[in-house]
Formats: structure tokens, C-alpha cells, sequence
């Protein structure tokens, strides 16, 4: 299992840690691009017989840096982002606070105070990663002058997909729009979040359609409002299902974004259940509609989308 070591600047009673390959970065997500760098690291620690580690940060650095004017949302919140370290060979992750007092540090203070406390034969970044407020003296062309030949810096380049850029940014982005095509391809994998199964209004059991209401952790990035085909899994087992974010406005406006998931074949009582929800196909948007049985129609529509998709998937 990962080791996991949390920091605050400055760093005090860390006991000194044997060399190690250290690779850096936020990581959001954990992408393609972040597994390249990653994949990269250790390589460099199988090539050096060093164990890999990786420094991160947690909370995000736009709190220090900006006035957040919505909620703080994570592709990957600390416990999913160390999980998918560990299954890429990671063998210890330091996760340091981040602070006013870390950001504001030069890059010097950075590397003599934070990184060589790591022990670091080398270091292994993206191409764009900062470790300061100021890009130009604390990007990683600059890290070998810190470094002053301490420790190897090694930089991999940006990692492209279909002719893009793939970068968190550009994966939110993407999941606000329900492009699951693109978020799952980008990321490697099927987009997930957590939550539990809460009591709602029992419309779609009304409806025929009885649904899971999902409460989701509020520093996970949903997809954007839409219906999807998903994954959900409980107690270990995982089903298939069709699922709603949005408002139900067919039964009044400005309603809450609510998470509902219509599980298939599926006749349990489950409230109280932990549950991760796998986000594979957006299906449609949200549609008002003017009579209850046209939404009936519709969720039987969707139900055979949803089926079409899975089976689809199966045999490829």
C-alpha cells in the first residue's frame, strides 16, 4: 500500500527519507498527460533502483491565489488522486498544504527547503509545472540552476491526444458539457464520483421508473446537467443505469440540481448504501416536458439508449 505523508510549510519532524525519484504536480484528474509523467518517474526510479514518490498539493492552489466565485469542485479529490497513484507504481505520496507562506516562497527557498527535504536523486515534472507565483523564475527551465546539480531534473513535454493539449482545464470544461467521449478518453478511464443513496420525492417510482438519489460529496465535479448511461456500484457489485442531473423541470422551475439514477433490472432497497457512479455516455439534455406521459415515453427511450450503449460496449 502507498505511504502517505502529509507536509506543512515549513517542514518540521519529517524523518529523513531515503533517496528517492520525486515527480511533482497537482494533478488533477491524474490524465493522460499526468500518467505520462508519472510513467516517466518511474522509469527513472526502476533505472536509479530507487523508490518513486510524488509531491502533491491539497487544497487547490486557486484559494490562495483567487476569490472563488463558485464552489470548489475536483476531478479527483486527495483520496481518489492517491488511490490512482498507487496503481501506477507510486510508492509514497507527500501531500503538502498549500499555503500563502508555501506559494510566496522564491524558487530557491522552494527547492532548498521543500524538495531537498525529499532527498531527491531526481525530479520529474510537466513541462508547465510551477513551483512559485512567478513563471519566470520558477518553471523547469529554471530548476536546474536551483537544483545545482543535486539532484537530476528531468521535464516531459505536453502529452497530446487526437492534435490537443489533454489538461484538467480542458477536462472540466468538457464535463460541463456532458463530452463524456472526451473527458473519459483524455482521462484513461471512466470518470467517477461518490455519494449516498437518499430519500427524494418518489416521482420516479410513481413513474415507473424508480430512482437512486444520489448525494454527492460537494468537492466532486459532476457532468453537466443531462441524462446519462452509467455505471453505479454497490456493496462491491456493479449494474447499469440511466441517470439525471438536473432540476426535474417538468415538475416546477427553479428546482435543485439533483443526481437520480434509474438502475436496470434492479429491485432493492439500497438508502444508506456508499456508491460510486461510473459516468460513461451522455444520452441528452434536460427537456421540459408538457405532459407526464411524454416524459414516460421518453424514459423508455432512454432505458433502450442505455441498454443499446452497454450492449454495444460489451462486444466490442
Amino acid at each position: 500500500m502507498v505511504e502517505t505523508i502529509y507536509l506543512h510549510y515549513p517542514i518540521q519532524n519529517l524523518p529523513t527519507p531515503e533517496r528517492q525519484v520525486v515527480t511533482m504536480g497537482f494533478f488533477d484528474g491524474v490524465h493522460l498527460g499526468h500518467q505520462a509523467v508519472i510513467r516517466q518517474a518511474k522509469a527513472t526510479a526502476t533505472r536509479l533502483g530507487l523508490p518513486l514518490a510524488v509531491l502533491t498539493y491539497d487544497p487547490h492552489p486557486v484559494i490562495v491565489f483567487k476569490t472563488l466565485t463558485s464552489p470548489l469542485h475536483y476531478l479527483t479529490p486527495i483520496d481518489q488522486k492517491i488511490a490512482a497513484f498507487e496503481a501506477l507504481g507510486v510508492d509514497r505520496v507527500y501531500v503538502m498544504r498549500f499555503t500563502s507562506q508555501l506559494a510566496q516562497l522564491p524558487p530557491q527557498q522552494f527547492v532548498d527547503d521543500v524538495l531537498m527535504a525529499l532527498q531527491p536523486a531526481a525530479v520529474v515534472a510537466g513541462f508547465d509545472h510551477l513551483y512559485g507565483s512567478d513563471e519566470a523564475t520558477a518553471n523547469m527551465q529554471a530548476l536546474p540552476l536551483y537544483a545545482a546539480d543535486r539532484f537530476e531534473v528531468i521535464t516531459v513535454p505536453a502529452f497530446e491526444e487526437a492534435a490537443q493539449k489533454v489538461g484538467s482545464s480542458g477536462i472540466r470544461r468538457a464535463l460541463d458539457a456532458g463530452d463524456m467521449t472526451t473527458v473519459n478518453r483524455q482521462l484513461g478511464r471512466v470518470h467517477q464520483t461518490t455519494g449516498m443513496v437518499v430519500h427524494g420525492e418518489a416521482r420516479g417510482r410513481e413513474l415507473g421508473f424508480p430512482t437512486a438519489n444520489i448525494q454527492t460529496p460537494e468537492l466532486e465535479w459532476l457532468p453537466g446537467i443531462g441524462i446519462y448511461a452509467v455505471g453505479i456500484q454497490i456493496a462491491g457489485t456493479w449494474y447499469q443505469g440511466m441517470a439525471s442531473i438536473g432540476r426535474n423541470v417538468t415538475f416546477g422551475d427553479a428546482r435543485p440540481i439533483t443526481v437520480e439514477i434509474n438502475i436496470l433490472d434492479f429491485k432493492q432497497a439500497i438508502y444508506g448504501e456508499a456508491v460510486t457512479v461510473a459516468w460513461h455516455h451522455y444520452l441528452r439534455g434536460e427537456v421540459k416536458f408538457t405532459t407526464v406521459p411524454d416524459l414516460i415515453d421518453q424514459l423508455k427511450q432512454d432505458e433502450q439508449a442505455t441498454r443499446r450503449y452497454f450492449e454495444t460496449l460489451n462486444t466490442r
